[in-house]
């Protein structure tokens, strides 16, 4: 099936994309990697011996950064419905972190250490409608809000993408009344036409 002009372009993007080549040149598994450095240089965000939750983390280049980041302490899981190959120090578990057998495998995996810090870099299957994909966006946001009311400790960290536009700043608004210091960060790895941002949220109220 011939590529669409709009596929043949992103095509071409992608492998001229600067942060691609620094990726495979450093040896990092996706161009995501440095949307985080850029984060947790600016807000440091990363700590050693933090306990780490990575949602929809696959193809793992955010586990792997972060991994790096946290020293050989603390606990770094990794969610995905998707396969991730194998990272050093990275406990990965595989299936839908809506689903209780998930977060049972979680808490077990945990064993009663508290999470520090949940991350999500989830974007939704895009499918052209934009509106359609925004209400997505919003949606797996909402799912990744819910996660960290459910499992993080008091005073934990919260971050995730979120494309701005219908139903953002009911989000953003949401993620305030349950956070101390809620901040909005656009990296320079972000492509500019992209409406993608990261919500920062600092202080879980729990």
């Amino acid at each position: 099936m011939a590529r669409s002009k709009s596929s043949n372009r992103w095509m071409q993007e992608h492998f001229d994309d600067e942060y691609v080549k620094m990726a495979q040149v450093q040896g990092y598994r996706s161009r995501a990697v440095f949307k985080l450095k850029e984060i947790n240089e600016k807000d440091n965000l990363i700590k050693n011996g933090m306990n780490i939750v990575d949602l929809g983390a696959a193809p793992g280049g955010w586990s792997q950064l972060a991994r790096q980041l946290m020293g050989e302490k603390g606990q770094l899981i990794a969610l995905d419905i998707l396969p991730i190959d194998p990272l050093e120090g990275v406990t990965t578990i595989l299936g839908d972190f809506r689903e209780e057998s998930v977060l049972d495998a979680l808490y077990v995996q945990l064993a009663g250490a508290p999470i520090h810090l949940i991350m999500s870099d989830m974007a939704p299957n895009m499918s052209g409608n934009k509106a359609t994909d925004q209400a997505r966006s919003i949606y797996l946001g909402e799912l990744a809000l819910d996660m960290a009311k459910t499992v993080l400790a008091k005073q934990g960290t919260f971050l995730v993408k979120l494309f701005q536009g219908e139903g953002f700043e009911a989000f953003h608004k949401e993620v305030q009344a349950v956070f101390t210091q809620v901040t909005i960060r656009k990296p320079k790895a972000s492509r500019p036409r992209s409406n993608e941002v990261y919500i920062l949220a600092k202080g879980y109220r729990a």
